[in-house]
Formats: C-alpha cells, sequence, structure tokens
C-alpha cells in the first residue's frame, strides 16, 4: 500500500513537471515574447559601415574582392539571432487577471511567484525559441536580408507569416487552432 502511495505521488509529481516541459500551450504568444525580443535586437542595431571583402590584389596593385552592404550580410543575421534564445531565459510566465502573460524578469529576487516555478516557464520558453528558430531559420534569414523584416513588424513576420502560430482576426491576436489571445506584453 505505501508503495502504490510513493509510486503514485511521483507519477503526479513527474506529469505536472512533464507537461510544463514538454510544451508551451499558448505558443502565438510565446512566439510574440521571442518577436519583442527580436525587436529590441533590431531597434538597438548601431548603423555598421559595408563588409570589405576586398582582400586580395590584382597584378596591377588593386584590391578585388566585394563590398558588401552591412543590411543585407550574413554577418547582421548572425549577430540579431545569436542569443536570443538565451536572452529568453529572462521570460517566464506570470498570471495577469484571469491569462497569463510572457514578462521579462529584470530581477528574479524580486518575483513574487513561484520561482522554481518561473524559472522552468523561463526554460520552456528558452527551448521553444531554439525550435522555433530551427523551423525558420533560413527564410526569417531572408527576409531580414532582403530588408521585409522591420521594426514593427517582427511579430507578424515570424508568428504569422512564417511561424503560423498566430493569425490575425479583428485586432486580437488568434492561435491558430483557434484560441484567441488579447495579452499585449
Amino acid at each position: 500500500m505505501a508503495n502504490f502511495n510513493v509510486n503514485s505521488v511521483l507519477l503526479i509529481t513527474f506529469s505536472i513537471f512533464a507537461s510544463a516541459a514538454y510544451g508551451i500551450d499558448d505558443k502565438c504568444a510565446a512566439c510574440n515574447a521571442i518577436a519583442t525580443e527580436l525587436e529590441r535586437g533590431l531597434s538597438n542595431e548601431k548603423p555598421r559601415n559595408h563588409l570589405d571583402m576586398r582582400h586580395r590584389l590584382d597584378s596591377k596593385g588593386q584590391r578585388q574582392g566585394k563590398l558588401i552592404d552591412y543590411r543585407v550580410s550574413e554577418l547582421r543575421v548572425v549577430e540579431l539571432l545569436d542569443g536570443l534564445c538565451e536572452n529568453m531565459q529572462d521570460y517566464t510566465l506570470e498570471k495577469v487577471d484571469s491569462s497569463r502573460q510572457w514578462i521579462k524578469v529584470k530581477d528574479w529576487d524580486n518575483l513574487k511567484t513561484n520561482k522554481q516555478e518561473a524559472r522552468a516557464y523561463s526554460k520552456d520558453i528558452s527551448s521553444f525559441c531554439g525550435r522555433l528558430l530551427e523551423e525558420t531559420e533560413d527564410e526569417l534569414s531572408e527576409r531580414i536580408k532582403k530588408g521585409s523584416v522591420n521594426a514593427g513588424e517582427v511579430s507578424r513576420v515570424l508568428c504569422q507569416d512564417i511561424g503560423r502560430y498566430c493569425s490575425q482576426t479583428s485586432g486580437n491576436r488568434e492561435t491558430v487552432d483557434g484560441e484567441t489571445s488579447n495579452e499585449e506584453l
């Protein structure tokens, strides 16, 4: 009998933590939080010079090679996306009214909710970010290089057009599976 109770408690505990670890309930809201962080990176970009790839000299002593505009370079994409998912570890899920929102935590010590649960959520969104980038990186990179991803449009491009986690309906963000999400990040 005691063995049954211990096994039951372990099974229930495992299922609670496994459900948190294996998925994000509102993928649209999580995608929008990631888009917010990417948008922050775009808005904090500093102007850069063109990339000078002219390292060889021809027979007349003239430099040969390409001069690449930084805005369309692979380097810019790498700098924008590198560390994005690590930055998502600063986010957690917070209950606001009857819904939950992804928020950026400035100071984990001042967090009023369960810190262990909050850290688990931050790992969940970081993992989701990794999967999202794995799925969308090629198309997202191309759109960034083409200039079609600008500040203010990242959420639409990443979460609606490419990732298809959200669809736009009458001012509310609606998940692809039909759940409506009104929270703003």
